[in-house]
């Protein structure tokens, strides 16, 4: 793709990832989208359902049947979980060179087993299952370039998986001692209306869900297990707060031998010369703000009172480097495109 645009293909364009995706791709100077698709919403405009996009051409909504993808360099999946499987499936059975990177959890988890565990039925497609690679990018980045599939990760694992991986690597903390308390922001539930997200629910109050058994917790077991050498389940708890955009991780570890400096040293050097990780300086922690809008992930490390405790506080935007964000840096790693392109946009404050 080194010398024309590449075509880009959005299907679930009417969620929030997908729309996401739109508004980032309109800005990106290497590439056109050229079909969005939509289940309720197609024959529908896409500025008739996100009026933001008015001021811009772009291709009516279409069911995926009705979509031709002949022409089409690129598929980013925002679909529900699941049904993304039989879809890529049937995309690449007949577009072999076509490649793709999905937002759902459908090809996150490398072992069908677990993969079955979590999501309580067989997978449907083994094969592209063991070919996806975790886009991760901080740690995948040489495997993802020569993907042809690509497994954008969960929100609140990219929030928890960065900051522990180097500490893990390096043996700096006990694999059994990690407890995350991950907030997040109301839009990681989805547009679809709930009783449950309707603003007199929500507001003025946080609550936890899926205690104990987030399906995230799959990602989580399997990127420390790989990191750490050794199996590792760590303590997770999702709470959904009331802000529309955010993931907001506090993290407790315990030490083996190093104190809380040490580790803040250890995550700082891991991600040296990252764009998109920045590490604040030891004892600083960040708000969920200073990420909002942005692909960017912070992180603060904190002592605890007692010795061999530690604290970390990692954030991002669970709409940008959480999802859609994530899967325009994947998309550039993978069609050879620089891995920031269309990415540089700074927080928004206030």
């Amino acid at each position: 793709m080194a010398d024309q645009k590449a075509r880009i293909a959005v299907l679930g364009a009417s969620g929030y990832t997908g729309s996401e995706l739109v508004r980032l791709l309109l800005r990106h100077p290497r590439v056109e989208i050229t079909v969005l698709t939509a289940d309720r919403k197609a024959g529908q405009a896409m500025a008739d359902v996100f009026p933001q996009f008015a001021p811009f051409p772009l291709p009516k909504l279409l069911t995926i049947e009705e979509a031709d993808f002949s022409a089409v360099d690129l598929v980013f999946c925002a679909l529900p979980h699941a049904t993304t499987q039989q879809v890529v499936k049937g995309l690449l059975e007949k577009h072999p060179n076509l490649k793709v990177v999905d937002l759902s959890a459908d090809f996150r988890l490398s072992d069908p087993g677990a993969y079955e565990q979590w999501y309580g039925h067989p997978h449907a497609a083994l094969d592209l299952q063991k070919e996806a690679v975790f886009g991760l990018v901080e740690i995948y980045r040489e495997e993802i370039k020569a993907a042809r599939l690509v497994a954008n990760p969960g929100c609140h694992t990219t929030t928890a998986i960065l900051p522990i991986v180097p500490l893990l690597e390096a043996g700096a903390i006990e694999p059994d001692s990690i407890v995350i308390d991950s907030k997040t922001g109301m839009s990681g539930a989805g547009r679809s209306a709930k009783e449950a997200m309707l603003f007199s629910e929500i507001s003025e109050g946080t609550f936890a869900y899926s205690v104990g058994s987030h399906r995230h917790m799959g990602e989580l077991d399997q990127e420390y297990s790989k990191a750490a050498g050794r199996p590792v389940t760590p303590m997770f708890v999702p709470v959904l707060s009331p802000m529309n955009r955010g993931i907001y991780a506090t993290i407790f570890v315990r030490t083996t031998g190093a104190n809380a400096e040490d580790l803040h040293q250890l995550i700082a050097t891991y991600y040296k010369g990252e764009p998109f990780v920045h590490v604040l300086p030891f004892g600083q922690v960040p708000l969920s703000r200073h990420t909002r809008g942005s692909n960017m992930v912070f992180i603060g490390v904190v002592a605890d009172r007692v010795a061999g405790r530690a604290i970390i506080v990692s954030t991002l935007d669970n709409l940008v480097k959480g999802a859609s964000g994530q899967a325009v840096q994947n998309m550039n790693l993978v069609l050879g495109f620089p891995e920031t392109l269309g990415l540089e946009q700074i927080a928004l404050s206030p």
